[in-house]
């Protein structure tokens, strides 16, 4: 195992690799922006290292301030978390150029999955279901464009082949307005992702969101964690999520989660990961692979006990997997709040100061946080501050967990989508389980 590492980010999820670090034996380095001096991680941490000035393209996005911090501090690796650099294969080359552990896959692994046409292909080439839509790129043949739309049929979807977070993509319902939608999306994609290439896709009216967590040592050995619903979004991005997915049988969780190990096995996947589907009329649909621990990796963890970043640590020094699959067991059911600090109407951002802070507690309640009394949250960065997981022995039990634990949740002097969150688990369609991922937008009037 490493004796340092440094964590390459911050808020939460550098304060849940901390904790992971500390159980492991493992001395950490935090770096941060001038903004940030006042993080919990930052003051937790063996040391800290400032990187930089507020805007993250100068810190957490400066890649030689990071590895200079790792570089000064005698370090041996380098964990991503999520965001930032964690899906940037330039920052993994430069980091294992420089004579550190890249904690995640390999360069070449994330220049494939990033790129969504080659992604797809890898995919269709391992056996995994993919959307109707040969994957290839747009050209400017509009007569090509056309007959390939009729074939797909319609609606269909371009999307750019870098793009992600929900952006760089166009839904086309008539043939009348597939051309200028090529040409919006190709000027687009080139303007956010320096990456004008796009390609098409069959648009599902009606799917859910649904993933499945892997993990892949460097010996060969691959396994699955089971699904997450991540259905409920607002504008691409997730709300709320949970594990297992309601509706899918234990049958299709086998299948569908071998499938995803042995890709893993085929593209000689390193790390943890995740497999995003679309999921429509019982059938799996491959739309991307986030080469990084996600966000909502909490559920997974609550249902199988198992820690996914203590795990990336082991695999990244070179150990083995510390489990086989037929030791991955699921108990009850985990739902996750994600907790902004945002106008809950609005939507707007709302940084200041947090007066009080008080944190909810009780049987099944996990709170991944780094605010407490007193904490600035800064205008700079997403506006995430937390996450609320709750478990139960089942679904039912998870959600009125879940009710509780928001209702106790104090978080005063800004605004936060508390409100928001209990308005989706009083809601008699959430309830029930397995709405699409369109269901939360209506529910919210947005079109």
């Amino acid at each position: 195992m490493f004796e340092k590492i440094v964590i390459a980010n911050r808020g939460e999820i550098a304060l849940r690799i901390l904790r992971a670090c500390r159980e492991l034996g493992v001395k950490t380095v935090a770096v941060y922006s001038e903004a940030d001096r006042d993080l919990k991680h930052v003051r937790l941490a063996d040391e800290a290292v400032c990187i930089g000035p507020a805007a993250s393209a100068n810190s957490y996005l400066n890649i030689p301030a990071i590895i200079s911090a790792a570089e000064v501090t005698d370090a041996q690796a380098i964990h991503p978390g999520y965001g930032f650099l964690s899906e940037n294969a330039d920052f993994s080359e430069k980091v294992s150029q420089s004579g550190f552990v890249f904690i995640g896959p390999r360069p070449e692994t994330i220049r494939m999955m990033g790129d969504k046409i080659s992604a797809k292909l890898a995919m269709i080439e391992a056996g995994i279901p993919c959307v109707p839509g040969n994957g290839e790129p747009l050209g400017d043949d509009d007569q090509a464009n056309l007959k390939m739309a009729r074939e797909i049929g319609y609606p269909v979807i371009i999307k750019a082949a870098g793009g992600g977070g929900g952006r760089g993509m166009r839904t086309v319902h008539t043939e009348s307005a597939l051309i200028a939608a090529i040409n919006l999306t190709k000027g687009e994609a080139s303007a956010a992702f320096g990456n004008g290439t796009v390609y098409m896709e069959k648009f599902l009216e009606d799917p859910r969101h649904i993933e499945f967590q892997v993990l892949a040592d460097s010996f060969g050995n691959a396994i699955h964690l089971g699904e997450r619903d991540c259905s409920m979004q607002r504008r691409h991005q997730k709300v709320v999520e949970e594990a297992p997915a309601p509706g899918i049988t234990p049958e299709q969780r086998q299948k569908m989660g071998e499938r995803c190990a042995q890709a893993c096995r085929e593209i000689g996947y390193l790390g943890a990961g995740t497999f995003e589907f679309l999921y429509e009329k019982g059938e799996f649909y491959f739309i991307e692979m986030n080469t990084r621990v996600q966000v909502e990796h909490p559920v997974t963890e609550m249902i199988t006990g198992f820690d996914i970043v203590k795990e990336q640590l082991r695999i990244a020094a070179g150990l083995p997997l510390s489990i086989t699959q037929d030791q991955v067991t699921f108990t009850g059911h985990a739902i996750e709040c994600r907790l902004n600090a945002e106008d809950p109407k609005s939507f707007m951002p709302s940084p200041g100061t947090i007066e009080q802070f008080h944190m909810p507690g009780g049987p099944g309640i996990r709170c991944e946080t780094h605010i407490y009394n007193g904490y600035r949250v800064p205008p700079y960065y997403d506006s995430m501050i937390g996450k609320l997981i709750a478990h139960g022995e089942d679904r039912d039990s998870a959600i009125a967990r879940m009710k509780t634990a928001l209702s106790e949740m104090v978080i005063d002097g800004i605004k936060t989508n508390i409100p928001l969150q209990q308005s989706i688990m009083a809601d008699a369609a959430f309830s029930a389980g397995g709405q699409n991922i369109h269901y939360l937008e209506k529910k919210l009037g947005i079109h």
